[in-house]
């Protein structure tokens, strides 16, 4: 009997853990894939993903195909030797036919939102921009669509009124081993019963990218918070401040009435009050370009701004 772990960066290690865990209470061998090394740091060297790193230190058999479904080698053998089941987490690439079908349990997939809300590769950051309050980790087994596959088990959680993509989503993972444990246990009992989604609730959740990161004062203040939120840690939250573009590394919602982006106060401890199209945000920290980051006050001092 083998467990195959799919999976690449470091949110998907608490998992890869787990179903180490459950292979080995099973005396089962484990495999990993994972995708190629990339180049990563300063040195602009091949490293490999998180998820290689540990599985060396566990030292299991590791594949790095650079395209699943063009590996012929590797589907022969998954289709000669079937695994007990296929665990995937942010792998990062679509599942062939012949891998679907190839493990006795199924390929199951460790999804963080509630499902069919916010199917694709940024559920956790869409979900924060969209103003959701509340979010899950569900298991699901996995079809030919992307995130398509009925559910096993959902897991809810409330998403905190502060909190940034990157907070909720090492949240998330450090609550998603034992939703994945009892999802096997209850599969090798055939105590599960799948649950079809409901396709006319699904909405996307698309890669973000760079450009999405910008702050456009002529937004009300609470959407400016809640994009701020989603795209922290990356790509991050700019605007512009008095004509010179700031990467906004803290922010918090205020209240002010004001042209959109005009400073409507400066406060020691909560940095710079700027308008919106509807209230105002304080922007905490700051970080000029080619500069240092600066407390908000700080850095409206070296500007030399004052409140209104």
């Amino acid at each position: 009997m083998s467990v195959v772990f799919m999976g690449t960066p470091a949110l998907a290690l608490p998992c890869l853990e787990a179903a180490a865990a459950w292979a080995a209470r099973r005396a089962a061998r484990l495999s990993v894939i994972t995708q190629p090394d990339r180049p990563r740091g300063r040195s602009g060297q091949p490293q490999p993903s998180p998820v290689k790193a540990r599985a060396l230190e566990l030292g299991v058999e590791i594949h790095q195909p650079p395209r699943l479904r063009a590996d012929a080698d590797l589907l022969a053998a998954l289709a000669a030797a079937p695994p007990r089941v296929i665990v995937v987490v942010a792998y990062g690439q679509l599942l062939p036919p012949a891998v679907l079908e190839a493990p006795a349990l199924g390929c199951v997939n460790v999804h963080f939102s509630a499902l069919p809300r916010w199917r694709g590769a940024a559920p956790v950051q869409r979900a924060i921009m969209a103003g959701d309050t509340t979010t899950g980790i569900d298991t699901m087994l996995m079809d030919v669509g992307l995130d398509t596959g009925p559910i096993l088990l959902h897991e809810p959680t409330p998403i905190g009124a502060h909190e940034t993509a990157g907070e909720l989503a090492d949240r998330l993972a450090a609550l998603a081993p034992d939703v994945l444990t009892h999802t096997l246990d209850a599969l090798e009992a055939g105590a599960l019963t799948p649950q079809p989604q409901d396709d006319a609730r699904a909405t996307h959740a698309p890669r973000l990218a760079k450009a999405e990161g910008a702050l456009d004062w002529r937004e009300p203040a609470a959407m400016l918070y809640a994009r701020f939120r989603g795209v922290t840690p990356w790509p991050g939250a700019t605007a512009e401040v008095a004509g010179e573009p700031v990467a906004v590394l803290a922010a918090r919602p205020g209240e002010g009435d004001g042209a959109p982006g005009e400073i409507l106060a400066i406060d020691e401890t909560r940095g710079m009050l700027c308008a919106a199209g509807q209230d105002a945000l304080w922007l905490e920290k700051v970080r000029a370009p080619g500069r240092t980051a600066l407390a908000g006050a700080v850095y409206a001092r070296g500007r030399r701004f004052a409140g209104g």
